[in-house]
């Protein structure tokens, strides 16, 4: 088990590195470079001052010898500056980082929550009214566009109801030293981001239940469990579900890989200011810093809860091994 993990980390490190200079080439090839925007907020620049800037700035120089230097910085623990929000870097991820994290996992857990239940009734009534009823929602929601969901609800409970805020993260001026009133008011703008993010999971989470535990329920092995006389509530949870997990795991594992990577259109429509509308912004005004990390971190989550899920199909089948 030792040797598999550390040669996964490996190759998480070879496919970051990989992937991250291919961004970095695609990112220079951009146009608006810093020294273009200073020559359109500057006419009076000289051509001097553009080949100096230029040198400075490293711009004259190939684009791999650009990225190792970039990757030497990144290394020494100096994130950049954000060329948009004139921050560093360092101190701009971080809130947006967390406004992500508490966007995703509510939705991650209110997909679960809904999908896996009633993935496991609809599996176990095959047929039925209730089965053609869930798969219509599964459908529904893998097909409905995420933007249309969410002006949807915009309009719905902001416009017309007036039940929740159109967007925004939290109210402006709020206290955050008062914990229950700062919560409540994160809540309530937590609240339609989240539905509109889940409702799309909901949809492919619970075909993917369905379709397990279909499967696993006809095996033989559940046969010889009722035929020995188990519960019925044993069969289902103890011999079905635990077999209808493995892949389960792999599409839990790739969405909990989304917990730091954003929503860009969910985001974006409700101005909710996570890394998802932090990485559009920073593309539109190039600004090269920002997109770059975040890239970087999506790429990272999405590896290792791929290893994670790896590790886990072993704890759940111990016919796997790792030898």
């Amino acid at each position: 088990m030792t040797t598999y993990i550390i040669r996964r980390l490996i190759q998480t490190v070879v496919v970051i590195v990989l992937l991250s200079y291919v961004c970095f080439s695609l990112m220079t090839l951009m146009p608006g470079d810093p020294v273009e925007l200073m020559i359109q907020s500057n006419p009076k620049i000289t051509s001097e001052d553009v080949a100096r800037l230029r040198t400075l700035y490293g711009l004259d120089q190939p684009s791999y010898v650009r990225y190792f230097n970039w990757v030497k910085t990144i290394a020494a623990g100096d994130l950049g500056y954000s060329r948009t929000y004139r921050i560093p870097v360092s101190e701009l991820m971080g809130p947006k980082l967390l406004n992500t994290f508490y966007l995703s996992l509510a939705s991650l857990l209110l997909s679960i929550l809904i999908s896996v239940p009633l993935g496991i009734y609809s599996a176990l009534h095959p047929g039925s009214k209730a089965d053609n009823a869930v798969n219509f929602f599964a459908f529904a929601g893998i097909s409905v566009p995420s933007f249309w969901l969410a002006i949807m609800l915009i309009l719905t409970f902001s416009v017309y109801y007036k039940i929740f805020p159109a967007g925004g993260t939290f109210t402006i001026g709020i206290d955050e030293n008062q914990s229950w009133d700062y919560f409540w008011d994160r809540s309530k703008y937590l609240v339609l981001p989240t539905v509109s993010l889940s409702y799309q999971s909901i949809g492919r989470f619970l075909r993917f239940t369905r379709s397990a535990m279909l499967e696993a329920m006809r095996n033989d092995y559940i046969r010889t469990a009722k035929a020995k006389g188990l519960s019925y509530t044993r069969v289902i949870w103890g011999h079905g579900f635990r077999n209808a997990l493995i892949p389960l795991i792999t599409i839990l594992a790739l969405s909990f890989s989304s917990l730091f990577s954003g929503a860009v259109i969910t985001e974006t429509v409700f101005a909710y200011q996570g890394v998802g509308k932090l990485v559009y912004d920073s593309i539109i005004g190039n600004d090269f810093n920002v997109a770059m990390v975040s890239f970087i971190i999506s790429v990272a989550m999405v590896l290792l809860f791929n290893l994670i899920a790896d590790i886990l199909y072993g704890v759940v089948d111990p016919r796997i091994s790792y030898k």
